[in-house]
């Protein structure tokens, strides 16, 4: 059964940078479509990044600032956060894209603080 795991969420100050790891067992990476997804309080769940057969896509709202990678061989997924901003605060998820439902992990929390 594939688990994915994130990690590398906390607390940081407007402007600052976080860089988010996702690792999963199960399954290779390299052989599916993954993403990142994030659900703000009272808010909920949205795309942020995914990777696909041209390139990487992205929300609007994380556009040239935030960048998707993923490394094979370590079986990690990986997303750098550049000029964090308050409304980015939420806790952020990895799965497949199209996501599946049994694949939600518990997620990490980012807080960014104005």
């Amino acid at each position: 059964q594939v688990q994915l795991v994130e990690s590398g969420g906390g607390l940081v100050q407007a402007g600052g940078s976080l860089r988010l790891s996702c690792a999963a067992s199960g399954h290779t990476f390299s052989s599916y479509r993954m993403g990142w997804f994030r659900q703000a309080p009272g808010k909920e769940r949205e795309f942020v990044a995914r990777f696909s057969w041209s390139g990487a896509v992205y929300s609007d709202s994380v556009k040239g600032r935030f960048t998707i990678s993923r490394d094979n061989a370590k079986n990690t997924m990986y997303l750098q956060m550049n000029s964090l901003k308050p409304e980015d605060t939420a806790v952020y998820y990895c799965n497949h894209y199209p996501p599946r439902e049994d694949s939600w992990g518990q997620g990490t929390q980012v807080t960014v603080s104005s």
